[in-house]
């Protein structure tokens, strides 16, 4: 167990919410306002922050939203971490590649990231090196997308699919196979792509290919006839259907609802080192994710992400899936859907360990992480929810902290059941894998 994880941290009385501000409309500019003079210093005194500075990463999507607000709203500031910088990334590999150089070295020291990622670093799997990494918090849950092109807009194809093995096949007789784009090998969207076509009787292995592409580049690739589907965050499901350019066949939480995504994550050695730092830091996301969720300011929300140095969308693209307004491009629609990404309600915040113990078993079901992987140590190295739960208390969220690190048994679209608590019969159990 590291330093950080016995340090008792003193908890900061009474941190305020942040001030609710009026929504704009999607299509008005935006007015960010600055955080109140009045909004002092959570982290005072001997719990300030060691450092001010820190250097942190996303990627344009929808789901960077925790990091963006708590920059825009002051709250960074508010905590005692003036000088933070929220830096974009280009893609996911860059973002991998900065957090391996560090801040020090002319990268970043955290970020908006992939939930896998943090852990294939620490092991060393995607790194020239080990490189230990802490995941201090889950961004969000649901809100991602599979999205085929409109050559198979006649399928209309949902979670279940029973017509894709027969046109996949069909593709790889013709002598071109199917291709899947994916955002990062090992990501989240690689393993919902590859659940989705295993689940659907899709050799992801050797019935398809599958490609990386950045997040931002999906629907330029698509448009070029660079593949047949993508799985990738919003905005980007949503920009296809409005250029017309495909349609969705799943929003992920149809695949598994309330699934886990995004996570923040931050170099070892630099929480180590800056403890009171980086509590600071993640109580002030906590922060953000608490007003991201709140309805009142969804339409604001969309309005920062659009600008060009975050998202660049436009904004009415982000807003209708924020609320739970589905518009699939098939004439299939939701509206109100509790399928909405969700950053704070449901314990959509909190790392559970039993999520985290799902990611790796995937990774190994893919072969991307060996079969003898030691699942309870590697999680209990990387996985800091004893820091989420300093953090919630200190914004004045101790009854939102969870009763069990773990959510329990969890459900997928085709009937599989995941017990963290027996991983491997889970792994046996699945038909389609590599392992």
């Amino acid at each position: 167990m590291s330093n950080l994880s016995r340090r008792k941290f003193l908890i900061a009385a009474g941190a305020t919410t942040a001030t609710a501000l009026l929504a704009h409309g999607c299509g008005e500019s935006s007015t960010t306002s600055s955080p109140s003079p009045s909004a002092s210093t959570a982290a005072a005194g001997g719990d300030a922050p060691e450092v001010t500075k820190a250097k942190l990463g996303f990627i344009a999507l929808t789901d960077c939203a925790p990091l963006v607000i708590a920059k825009e709203k002051g709250l960074f500031a508010k905590y005692g971490m003036k000088d933070v910088e929220v830096a974009k990334q280009t893609s996911w590999a860059t973002t991998r590649d900065n957090l391996e150089l560090g801040s020090d070295k002319g990268g970043i020291d955290g970020a908006h990231i992939l939930s896998p990622m943090p852990y294939l670093m620490t092991v060393g799997k995607i790194t020239k090196s080990p490189i230990p990494m802490y995941l201090l918090a889950r961004l969000n849950t649901d809100g991602q997308g599979i999205s085929l092109s409109n050559d198979y807009l006649d399928l209309k194809l949902e979670a279940k699919a029973p017509t894709l093995k027969a046109k996949v096949d069909a593709k790889k007789a013709s002598g071109k196979k199917f291709q899947a784009a994916v955002t990062f090998p090992g990501g989240t969207h690689d393993l919902w792509m590859r659940y989705w076509l295993a689940a659907n009787g899709v050799n992801p292995e050797t019935d398809v290919d599958i490609k990386v592409i950045p997040p931002p580049q999906m629907v330029a690739n698509m448009e070029t006839k660079a593949m047949d589907a993508f799985c990738v965050g919003e905005p980007w499901n949503q920009r296809l259907v409005t250029k017309k350019l495909g349609y969705n066949a799943v929003t992920t939480g149809e695949l598994w609802k309330g699934h886990p995504e995004k996570a923040f994550t931050m170099r070892k050695d630099w929480v180590d080192k800056h403890p009171k730092a980086a509590k600071a830091i993640l109580a002030a996301i906590l922060e953000a994710q608490v007003w991201c969720d709140k309805e009142e300011n969804k339409a604001e929300m969309c309005q920062i992400l659009s600008a060009d140095k975050y998202v660049k969308a436009p904004a009415k693209d982000i807003i209708e899936r924020s609320k739970g307004n589905f518009d699939f491009g098939n004439g299939r629609t939701l509206k109100d859907s509790p399928l909405e990404m969700k950053f704070w309600k449901e314990d959509a915040s909190f790392p559970f360990t039993s999520h985290d113990t799902w990611f790796l078993v995937e990774n190994m079901r893919w072969g991307k992480l060996p079969a003898d992987t030691d699942l309870k140590k590697l999680v209990g190295e990387v996985n800091r929810a004893d820091l989420w739960k300093e953090a919630a208390k200190m914004i004045g969220q101790e009854a939102a902290i969870p009763k069990s690190d773990s959510r329990g048994v969890e459900t997928f679209f085709d009937g599989v059941k995941f017990d963290p608590a027996d991983p491997m019969a889970y792994l046996k159990g699945l038909k389609i894998k590599k392992a």
